[in-house]
């Protein structure tokens, strides 16, 4: 009998032996998976983070060279200065801010990966440059700060420039905790990178103030109306 029974737990685990790992494993899931998921977050939010800075440098490049962020003006100098048939002016400017980042791509900028920022609208980009195919649709996960068709002024190195999550790719200046664990990003017009903490009602603190307010004691004072630009979400 002893023979046996050593035979029939040779031959593998019992039913009720199975469903004991089974149930250790689950649990060990289910005090894992969060931290894990937490950990890729902010793995995600310092990668970012890196690539916002490139982004910053590039944008003040551009802005030395002519005297503006991107703008409606900026985006016919571009065409003028550069005569290059690879993009048309309406591709320059427009309602998304991948029209206004696009004016880089024409004025020589060699790569599309400092636009890109994880979100729910975006995807990886292809490096695709020329025309429309530069940073098509979900390419971009910054929303684009400007006053009206104008761009940010650069006298005051801590105004917003870009921001990104944006809720849904929204304009209202609401931002999707669920990217970087409750964090936005935000470039000001000096290329500097600021991390933001998300408030319940999904706008992002600046002082006491939300991104978009204006008025005394805000970033932005009486004289800018700023609005954003939001990322043209991938297909």
């Amino acid at each position: 009998m002893k023979t046996n029974s050593k035979n029939r737990r040779a031959k593998g685990f019992t039913l009720v032996e199975l469903l004991v790992v089974v149930a250790i494993i689950v649990a060990l899931a289910a005090v894992a998976g969060p931290n894990i998921l937490r950990m890729k977050k902010k793995g995600d939010l310092a990668a970012t983070t890196k690539s916002a800075s490139n982004l910053g440098t590039a944008m003040m490049e551009f802005q030395m060279e002519y005297s503006s962020f991107p703008s409606d003006a900026t985006a016919e100098a571009v065409i003028n200065e550069k005569g290059d048939s690879k993009y048309k002016l309406n591709q320059l400017k427009g309602a998304n801010a991948n029209d206004y980042f696009r004016q880089l791509l024409a004025n020589g900028y060699k790569s599309e990966e400092p636009f890109f920022a994880k979100a729910p609208y975006t995807r990886k980009t292809d490096n695709q440059r020329d025309g429309a195919e530069g940073l098509a649709a979900g390419e971009v996960g910054y929303g684009y700060i400007m006053n009206g068709a104008d761009a940010i002024p650069a006298e005051d190195p801590n105004l917003p420039m870009a921001v990104t999550p944006l809720f849904n790719a929204s304009t209202k200046g609401e931002f999707d905790t669920s990217v970087y664990d409750g964090k936005a990003i935000m470039i000001c017009v000096d290329g500097s990178v600021k991390q933001l903490s998300i408030r319940d009602d999904k706008k992002a603190n600046l002082g006491k103030k939300s991104l978009l307010e204006t008025g005394d004691k805000t970033y932005w004072g009486n004289d800018i109306k700023p609005t954003i630009k939001p990322p043209k979400k991938s297909k």
